[in-house]
């Protein structure tokens, strides 16, 4: 990855990971479209990748609104084209689902689910184009279910079921389709109950910086998928194979997550 060989669109740019993974990315591409609803967060963050000599764009606006794909579809054509989508806006609530809203519900698999998949499929055409690689974040959660993300989990698993499928049915083209999972983040979307019990039950929580150098390497490399940390990634196998040893390893915790957990 020597040569600057992306025209990319990073959603969710101004986040945790989404800033860490453009500063990585941008020595490396051509033209670098980063996607936000805060403008000036978006601004801030184009300054500071100004030493890449990466053309960099904003698009302020949020991604479950059509006109904001209509928008970047636009944006990235008039730039010369795209080959690289990283679909990475997300939101999280750690919640009893009892107690959790209808329009919460509604607004986290719109946000996390539904948006991606529909940018996806307006940006087809421009990915279809060149070789091309689409990127969907998602979480150990698309794999594991945890007490308390019922409805996050059900999003992650989902865009990873999509993920799945669209490889699949994209294999006969020059577009590749893959799915990036990382685990516990040092990031803003976790709030302070989450970091506490986590603290609690020993959960490993990765930096940023560490998580987009992973998917830097993710990115070149010619696998599908990939779980971040051996621990959870053990623990999904576990959960496949034997769903039973899960139930009962994180049954012993029920009691610790409900303490933090939020009605």
């Amino acid at each position: 990855m020597s040569n600057p060989q992306y025209k990319a669109i990073i959603t969710g740019a101004t986040g945790g990971i989404g800033q860490a993974i453009a500063k990585a990315l941008a020595p490396h591409c051509q033209m670098l479209i980063l996607q936000g609803r805060d403008t000036q967060k978006l601004a801030a963050l184009k300054a500071s990748l100004a030493s890449s000599n990466t053309h960099v764009e904003v698009l302020a606006g949020d991604i479950s609104n059509p006109d904001t794909a209509k928008q970047l579809f636009d944006l990235a054509e008039s730039k010369g084209g795209l080959n690289l989508l990283i679909n990475n806006a997300g939101i999280s609530r750690f919640q009893s689902f009892e107690h959790q809203s209808k329009d919460d519900i509604g607004h986290l698999l719109q946000t996390n689910l539904v948006a991606p998949i529909l940018l996806t499929q307006s940006l087809l055409p421009l990915l279809k184009k060149e070789p091309s690689q689409i990127v969907n974040v998602g979480s150990i959660f698309g794999y594991l279910g945890f007490p308390g993300f019922s409805s996050y989990c059900a999003s992650k698993f989902g865009l990873r079921g999509f993920s799945q499928a669209l490889r699949r049915e994209l294999s006969d083209t020059s577009v590749s389709v893959k799915y990036f999972s990382p685990r516990a983040t040092q990031t803003s979307i976790n709030t302070d109950s989450v970091v506490q019990m986590n603290q609690e039950l020993g959960t490993q929580s990765d930096t940023p910086e560490w998580v987009a150098q992973e998917f830097i390497r993710f990115l070149s490399s010619n696998a599908w998928e990939k779980k971040l940390g051996f621990k959870e990634s053990f623990f999904v196998l576990l959960n496949h194979l034997f769903p039973k040893l899960p139930d009962q390893g994180i049954g012993k915790q029920l009691p610790i997550i409900k303490k933090y957990l939020s009605k």
